[in-house]
């Protein structure tokens, strides 16, 4: 609320000294008509439905001066309205689910890590178009860029090792997410690669695809997931159920930064859970949508929500002054 005419709530203040002035006037006026000797009984004696409706009346006069005070200051309600543009960016997740996903030298293994730190990364980011592409031999495209999280959250929880033949086609994975951005007419498109290996399968070859992607002015992050050295790795066994192998971690950290700068983007090496988490988090960082903001302001006067009740409250308490209530207020 805002006053346009604020000088007339001092105006209030005044209030106090015109019920001291009455209080005098009616003290000065009053004048015993009988004298009693003894009073001790007086208070026995009720004040009776006139008198509180005096007081009543006084109350009410008091409460209307106040309010067309307060409508002479003209109250005026100030409506903001903003109209907000969000220029979202469009993203692709390419996600590696090869057989090698399954070591656990990042708890409790790399593709559960991965699907958890991607489901956060999703939940971050309301205002882009978010798809999923997984790749082993073969890529397939989970989910293309959509507004509809709930089911890009959906499809991750429920994707697998195993839906397509085991390898580790890099390069088919990121020609599959470029073409799904191709047709995108978003102000930013980006490709967030992951994978914990070698390329070793497939039709083109991962620095052709990076090739592709930076002639389509897109960007791409890649990130390797694995520790050092060695990592255990659970294979099935006739007697023990489950028992571990240690696998040589082979990840081309080279290959895997030179496609990342040819698109403008970074390499990112994640050791364990923490790691992971934090890359993508600085990704998003990096790539922020941005906003467009109007401001419309609606001035509008509410001063008859204060004069109305007040002029109909003192017309109310004059009128009974004037009948039934009639004497000296």
């Amino acid at each position: 609320m805002i006053w346009l005419n604020p000088e007339w709530l001092f105006a209030l203040a005044l209030i106090p000294l015109w019920l001291g002035l009455e209080f005098f006037w009616r003290w000065r006026k009053q004048k015993p008509a009988f004298v009693f000797t003894r009073t001790e009984h007086f208070d026995e004696i009720g004040t009776g439905l006139r008198s509180r409706l005096l007081l009543g009346a006084r109350i009410l006069k008091v409460v209307a001066v106040a309010l067309i005070i307060v409508s002479l200051a003209r109250p005026q309600q100030e409506n903001v309205r903003i109209d907000r543009t969000v220029e979202g960016i469009d993203i692709v997740l390419v996600i590696d689910i090869s057989s090698s996903m399954l070591a656990e030298d990042i708890r409790p293994n790399r593709f559960l890590a991965v699907k958890e730190v991607a489901q956060n990364f999703v939940r971050q980011r309301p205002n882009d178009r978010i798809g999923v592409v997984v790749f082993a031999r073969e890529s397939i495209t989970l989910v293309p860029p959509t507004l509809d999280h709930r089911l890009v959250q959906t499809q991750l929880e429920l994707l697998d090792i195993g839906i397509v033949r085991d390898g580790t086609a890099i390069g088919m994975g990121v020609a599959t997410a470029a073409n799904r951005l191709r047709d995108s007419d978003a102000a930013s498109r980006v490709i967030v690669l992951l994978t914990d290996g070698e390329n070793n399968a497939g039709e083109i070859d991962p620095l052709t695809s990076a090739e592709i992607v930076r002639s389509l002015g897109m960007r791409m992050y890649t990130i390797g997931a694995s520790g050092e050295g060695s990592a255990p790795y659970p294979v099935a066994d006739p007697v023990l159920v489950r028992r571990y192998i240690n696998i040589p971690i082979e990840i081309d950290e080279p290959m895997l930064t030179q496609m990342a700068e040819m698109t403008g983007g970074r390499y990112f090496r994640a050791r364990d859970a923490a790691e992971l988490q934090q890359i993508y988090n600085e990704i998003d960082l990096l790539e922020t949508s941005s906003f467009e903001e109007d401001f419309y302001i609606d001035v509008r006067d509410r001063y008859a929500l204060f004069l109305l009740p007040g002029v109909l409250l003192l017309l109310g308490v004059l009128l009974l002054e004037k009948s039934w209530l009639r004497t000296e207020l």
